[in-house]
């Protein structure tokens, strides 16, 4: 059976391969970049306020900071109780152009051990959940040069 691919959040991310980006949203007025976007306001206490525009974020970035989950996130998040868990990689990465910092999780086989500050990554699809009739799906983070 195959199941439908969605967003597990609408209006966060689009495309796939080469083409996946991360969407966000820039003030007409003071240039400031928000992720997640931003659809009611202007966030920077300085500005004004203008029209909040989408834009697709910069690719890569360098890990400015990493950890790992060794333990089950309590609910919402979806896990099988009767699976083991398996511990991730979680990076914060400051996008190339825009300067800004995006939490998100390494791609399966990236682990801590991996990882330095400073290295470079890019942002690819990735999947967060699946279940009988749909494939949730996300963004996950990859040093560059690794295909896994």
């Amino acid at each position: 059976m195959s199941r439908t691919r969605t967003p597990a959040v609408s209006g966060w991310f689009t495309g796939e391969g080469d083409r996946f980006r991360l969407l966000g949203t820039r003030c007409s007025s003071c240039a400031t970049v928000f992720f997640p976007r931003e659809d009611s306001h202007c966030r920077n206490p300085r500005c004004t306020g203008g029209a909040l525009e989408e834009v697709p974020l910069s690719r890569r970035g360098r890990i400015w900071s990493y950890t790992d989950s060794r333990y089950r996130p309590p609910s919402p998040y979806v896990s099988s109780p009767e699976l083991p868990w398996e511990p991730y990689a979680l990076m914060a990465v400051e996008l190339e152009s825009e300067r800004i910092v995006v939490l998100g999780q390494a791609v399966p086989g990236v682990t801590v051990a991996d990882l330095t500050v400073g290295m470079e990554v890019e942002v690819v699809p990735g999947v967060l959940h699946e279940d009988a009739e749909t494939t949730w799906t996300t963004w996950h983070w990859r040093p560059t040069g690794v295909t896994a």
